[in-house]
């Protein structure tokens, strides 16, 4: 199963070569949702730990990634796996459109009801 989320690149790490064979890099993703941002950690394994050398801290970039979960002596542990950035153009992000608010969201309730009464009560 693959996810794709888009936010701004916040902070990347080194490669740790975890094993003579398995090299890992993790990178934190900023995501600004409402007033507070999350920050993700994303970690690219092997041949994609290169991935990251294309982007710079601040880049704005859509990471698409899979989600991984393990267990080890007892204990359980969640990896998000990217396997995609692509940097966007920031001109091109538009904002989210907005919904048309109507002028006065409440209802008038000076009006007087209707004149005929629907009465379909069984008793």
């Amino acid at each position: 199963m693959s996810f794709e989320i888009v936010g701004k690149l916040h902070r990347i790490f080194p490669i740790e070569q975890k094993t003579p064979t398995f090299q890992t890099r993790e990178f934190i993703l900023e995501i600004t949702s409402g007033p507070y941002s999350e920050y993700i950690k994303f970690q690219a394994v092997q041949e994609r730990c290169q991935l990251l050398d294309a982007h710079s801290e601040g880049d704005l970039v859509k990471v698409s990634f899979d989600l991984r979960g393990r267990e080890w002596q007892g204990r359980y542990f969640t990896n998000l796996n990217a396997w995609r950035i692509e940097k966007i153009d920031r001109s091109a992000v538009h904002a989210p459109p907005t919904e048309q608010q109507p002028t006065n969201p409440f209802p008038d309730y000076t009006a007087a009801p209707p004149t005929t009464a629907i009465d379909d009560l069984p008793f």
